[in-house]
Parts: C-alpha cells; sequence; structure tokens
C-alpha cells in the first residue's frame, strides 16, 4: 500500500539524500514551517530542538533519531522536533562538524590526530570491512580481525564522542533561545487570527428586510 509504483534507481536514491528535489533551500523551509504548527509549547518544542541539534554532533550515524528521541524523553521535550531538528546534519553540515568534534576531541585528549583528514574515508573502510570480516567469521573457520575496528574506535570514534560534546552543547542551546521567542510569537500571532475569525463567526448575520434598503 504505502511503497511506490515507480521504483527509482540507486543512483537516484542516493542523488535525492545528498541534494532532495527543491533544493535544501525548500527542505529547511519545509520543516522549520513543521516545526512551528507543532502543538506544544514553544519551551518543549525549543527542549526538542535543543535534542536533535545536540545529535548531529555524536558520532551515532544512523541512529540519530533513536538518540534524539531518548535525549526529548528525558528533556521533556517534544519528540516531533527532536526528530526534525535531527535534519541540522545533513551532507552540507557533516563535515564541518566532524571537523570540529574531531579537532575538539583530540585537543581534550591531549593527542593529535594520526594521519591527514583525508584518511578519514579510509578508516571508515577499514572499519566496515573489520566487521563485515568477523560477523562472516562467526559462521565460518576466518579468524576474527579487529585492527581496522581499533584504529576507527581510537583515532575517530572516541574523540568524536568527546569532543562533540561541548560544540553539540553551545550550537544546541543557541538553536533553543533562537527558536522559543521564534515560536512564542508565531503562536501569539495564530491565537489572535483563531480569535479574529471566531468573532467573526460569532457576529449574528443581518437578516432579510433588516437592512437599510428596509426601512
Amino acid at each position: 500500500m504505502f511503497k511506490r509504483r515507480d521504483r527509482r534507481p540507486a543512483w537516484k536514491v542516493v542523488t535525492r539524500a545528498l541534494y532532495p528535489q527543491g533544493g535544501w533551500r525548500r527542505a529547511f523551509s519545509y520543516v522549520k514551517h513543521r516545526v512551528r504548527r507543532l502543538p506544544d509549547t514553544p519551551e518543549k518544542i525549543g527542549r526538542g530542538i535543543w535534542a536533535g541539534v545536540f545529535t548531529t554532533f555524536t558520532p551515532f550515524y544512523g541512529l540519530h533519531f533513536i538518540v534524539a528521541a531518548i535525549i526529548a524523553k528525558l528533556m521533556r521535550g517534544n519528540f516531533l522536533a527532536a526528530l526534525m531538528a535531527t535534519f541540522f546534519g545533513n551532507p552540507l553540515t557533516y563535515l564541518p562538524i566532524a571537523a570540529v568534534s574531531l579537532g575538539t576531541g583530540h585537543w581534550l585528549l591531549g593527542r593529535k590526530p594520526r594521519g591527514p583528514m583525508s584518511s578519514l574515508g579510509q578508516k571508515f573502510s577499514d572499519a566496515g570491512a573489520d566487521l563485515w570480516h568477523n560477523v562472516v567469521a562467526i559462521f565460518t573457520p576466518e579468524t576474527m580481525d579487529w585492527h581496522g575496528l581499533s584504529i576507527f574506535y581510537f583515532d575517530i570514534f572516541y574523540p568524536y564522542m568527546i569532543g562533540g560534546i561541548l560544540p553539540g552543547v553551545v550550537t544546541a542551546t543557541a538553536a533553543y533561545y533562537l527558536s522559543v521567542p521564534v515560536l512564542q510569537a508565531y503562536q501569539k500571532r495564530r491565537r489572535n487570527v483563531l480569535k479574529a475569525k471566531l468573532s467573526q463567526l460569532a457576529q449574528p448575520k443581518p437578516r432579510d428586510g433588516d437592512g437599510p434598503a428596509a426601512r
């Protein structure tokens, strides 16, 4: 029932993930309007936005929705706002987020990253290859190898996790204090518009013969 009638090729799915139809500006505008229309208090929506934005500074790629939902639950924030705010992390922002988080993490740990930033892709690839090899080794005589995963953990994952906390808190807090007054103003304007419409509907309609011409 919910499947697409026209099956899209793999290259088109990847292209739409990196650049959505209508562009990122339209996608951001859609998320902004959906967040503003959420039926909740501005403070609770703001806490959800805080959770979603902070989550994008964590290295749990593929689990950001789950992490954001857990943080929103702990903060008593709006779940939908938290999920939509994770779109703060996208192909346009992931690289600077990763660079800031990794740089801060290595600085806090008092060490320098091994190899240039261009080696990140290779370390991700080696970790993925090791993970797949070890899964296969469970069912075959192959020997497990944790070398690539170990390098990935100590050079990327752990520094990323530690270093993402500070910039994540700063960015998420800024997003909270920027969004709450905007949401308050938007909801106040909507209430005023609704009151005006209700007041207009409550006014009695003139009956036939009640107009000036009848006199």
